[in-house]
């Protein structure tokens, strides 16, 4: 262990509780404003619009090729629920007295692909096809992209390949989209990749390569291998603006939910979101988005588990991407496997880091129980993963921190003004046998 090492042990006393797989929640004491912010960033309001107008071009081609989707127009959306059941049974199991309007956003019902990466991961997808298209004279802005499901442009696509290392739903959203529309696609996935998703991949016609080491390895050869054929586009995760715009597309489609429900987010009735974390990219993005909309009157929190904490690590001590969960003894093996990340993106943390209000841990056990609570009093199926930001509700309230946070914010006593929206990451694509098990092992918990 370096010196450098034994100073942030010294100076942040939460990450001895972290190396022991403690539960932590931590938040942020270097906040500023959005505008104070918004002038160093890489990003704007205006690359989401430009995101947004993209996905809206592509939406006759993918009610097209995805008939799933044509229902909405092409338009890849979730649904914004009320979980009121959720949140009795977590003031009363978790001892917290939950105050305010408790929501789920439900990704996991994301068509496609399931999860939150079909954001992202299809944007991305689908801005390279665009861009090749284009330079190409294959395609023109003001063309219906219906064509792109014709089979001269699939034919087209299959000169360009595409590689991605992914714990796996990431690897699912850019093997089916690429897959689609005729790539040549390899995703390259960590030993805690789920079976199942490898399986899936394989029957759309996607190269696997499987790794016996965790997320960064798949990702280093999956970039390496990809680098040597100059027909390969890789996607990089962990510093993707394509991905994070894609993602923040997000946060245009939830003010407009609330809207719909009634709900004016301003200073007196915020926003909290409760995000989880793997490497980063995608809650990166959906935050950044929400700031760009309510800036002061939303906060945001990154949720992960307790054997891969690189985010909380990385913005806590300020070190972002500089060590991995490893490098302090802390193992990154947990059956969250969307969020089995050693290492946090360092564009993300950077981005966000004077931006996050907080973040915390979560225990793979507490994220089963939750799952099956939310299984059986919402029947609302999500894999563990996606259980992790469910988790910062109640711990806003039971936690000393939290109450201290919401001090410090002014809510004090207006706490029933606050909307809290947990972002559920994933679920609808797990076989039935393996959803079973999961909430067979919460239900064991309880």
């Amino acid at each position: 262990m370096n010196d450098e090492m034994k100073e942030i042990l010294g100076r942040y006393p939460k990450m001895k509780d972290m190396q022991d797989l403690r539960e932590i929640f931590w938040t942020n004491d270097h906040m500023k404003k959005f505008d104070e912010e918004s002038g160093r960033l890489k990003v704007s309001k205006d690359d989401i619009r430009k995101a947004s107008e993209r996905l809206q071009r592509f939406a006759p081609y993918l009610a097209k090729g995805f008939p799933e989707t044509a229902a909405e127009g092409g338009i890849i959306e979730s649904p914004l629920r009320d979980i009121p059941s959720m949140k009795k049974i977590m003031s009363d199991y978790f001892s917290a007295d939950i105050k305010g309007r408790v929501m789920l956003k439900c990704d996991n019902e994301l068509k496609i692909s399931g999860s939150i990466k079909a954001r992202g991961g299809i944007y991305e997808i689908l801005k390279h096809a665009e861009d090749l298209a284009i330079e190409n004279n294959m395609l023109s802005y003001d063309d219906n992209y219906e064509k792109l499901a014709d089979e001269s442009m699939r034919e087209f696509f299959s000169r360009y390949a595409v590689a991605v290392g992914s714990t796996g739903n990431l690897g699912l959203s850019i093997g089916i989209m690429s897959a689609k529309l005729g790539f040549r696609v390899t995703v390259h996935m960590s030993a805690d990749a789920k079976q199942w998703k490898k399986d899936m991949l394989r029957s759309k016609g996607v190269e696997v390569v499987e790794y016996e080491s965790d997320y960064s390895k798949a990702v280093e050869e999956g970039r390496r291998l990809s680098d040597l054929d100059p027909m390969s586009y890789f996607v990089d995760d962990e510093n993707s603006v394509n991905l994070f715009m894609g993602y923040a597309v997000a946060a245009l489609r939830l003010e407009k939910q609330l809207k719909e429900k009634g709900i004016s987010i301003d200073s007196q009735n915020p926003l909290f979101v409760y995000l989880p974390c793997g490497v980063g990219g995608g809650p990166g993005g959906v935050a950044f988005g929400l700031k760009t909309i309510f800036m002061e009157n939303v906060h945001f929190f990154f949720a992960e588990p307790t054997h891969s904490p690189c985010m909380t690590m990385g913005c806590m001590t300020g070190t972002h991407d500089r060590f991995s969960v490893q490098d302090f003894g802390i193992d990154n093996i947990t059956s969250a496997d969307g969020l089995a990340v050693g290492r946090a993106s360092g564009f993300v943390g950077k981005t966000l880091e004077n931006l996050v209000s907080g973040c915390y841990t979560v225990t793979d056990e507490n994220m089963f129980r939750l799952l099956y609570m939310m299984a059986e009093n919402e029947h609302i199926y999500l894999e563990p993963s996606a259980l992790a930001g469910v988790a910062g509700i109640y711990r806003m309230f039971s936690s000393e921190e939290g109450k201290t946070y919401l001090r410090s914010s002014d809510l004090e006593g207006r706490e029933d003004s606050i909307i809290h929206v947990a972002w559920a990451t994933g679920g609808s694509m797990v076989p039935q046998d393996i959803m079973n098990q999961y909430c067979e092992t919460g239900k064991k918990l309880i």
